[in-house]
């Protein structure tokens, strides 16, 4: 079942977007469009892919308009073709115009967003592997972005450095720089002040870091940048002692052979700093002013 964003949320993040955009209304539309003039606009894809952001697009419209009617032809995470008719828009051609861009963009980055995940959940199809996403997002787009996954048949990885230990390389550096202490003593010990239900993730880049890691009974070992081998190597010396998680360097061409090497969470950066905005439209029929 696909958790949806909460109501809160898409009010906050949506009212800053229109208020950006139109901080004294629209002056375009005001200057040129009758007052009493509506009109009927129909939300149509361009290309094929996967649907996300409805209600943020119906939120735009409403935030701008109260009085706006908005019927989602689509459910988020549906795959849709050329020229498929996403949404309804009808009200006050002023308003419509207004939230116009606003209610684009959001829809067209999270449906572009849905749509590369949905490719790279396909490329691992067979294997147990997850496609996950990471903190790599938008500054205050996060929750719309990792939505977005979501309704690609991602997953997502911690939502923020409060939900989870994930110990990387500058940490371990600093953890073991200048202490005498070994690297496993020093991961038991952060892990004994941790309640019981947080997670721990360390990051290796090497397969001798490995046995000291696993020795500090983490929950997940996450291998950046390893070679195809490597990964394999690594699968095989973890044995199900703890998750693994392939990280670095992942691409669509390659995400398959990561899967297949065994590793059961695959994280992609991609998923939300390098994508293309889908290209989706707001066709609008103005109707005779009465």
């Amino acid at each position: 079942m696909l958790i949806a964003l909460s109501a809160r949320t898409v009010e906050q993040v949506v009212g800053m977007a229109l208020t950006e955009d139109a901080p004294w209304g629209d002056i375009t539309s005001q200057t040129l469009v009758p007052k009493n003039a509506t009109a009927t606009a129909k939300l149509v894809a361009r290309e094929p892919g996967v649907f996300s952001g409805g209600t943020v697009f119906a939120s735009a419209m409403t935030i701008t308009d109260a009085a706006i009617s908005t019927t989602l032809e689509v459910e988020d995470g549906a795959h849709f073709e050329r020229g498929t008719v996403l949404a309804t828009v009808s009200g006050s051609a002023r308003s419509i115009l207004q939230a116009e861009r606003v209610a684009l963009n959001f829809v067209q980055r999270m449906s572009g967003i849905a749509t590369l995940t949905a490719r790279f959940v396909a490329a691992v199809s067979g294997t147990h592997a997850r496609i996950v996403d990471t903190r790599k997002t938008t500054p205050g787009l996060r929750a719309f972005e990792r939505y977005a996954v979501r309704c690609g048949g991602g997953h997502n990885h911690r939502f923020s450095l409060s939900d989870a230990v994930v110990a990387k390389d500058n940490h371990l550096a600093v953890l073991t720089n200048g202490h005498t202490r070994s690297l496993t003593d020093a991961l038991r010990e952060a892990r004994a002040t941790l309640p019981h239900t947080t997670h721990f993730e360390v990051e290796v880049d090497r397969i001798d870091q490995i046995e000291p890691v696993l020795a500090a009974k983490v929950d997940t070992i996450l291998l950046d940048n390893f070679t195809l081998d490597q990964l394999r190597e690594g699968v095989a010396l973890i044995a199900g002692r703890a998750l693994v998680e392939a990280s670095g360097t992942v691409t669509l061409d390659r995400v398959g052979e990561i899967a297949r090497t065994g590793v059961d969470i695959i994280s992609v950066g991609a998923l939300t700093h390098s994508i293309r905005s889908l290209d989706l439209g707001l066709d609008i029929d103005l109707t005779p002013t009465l």
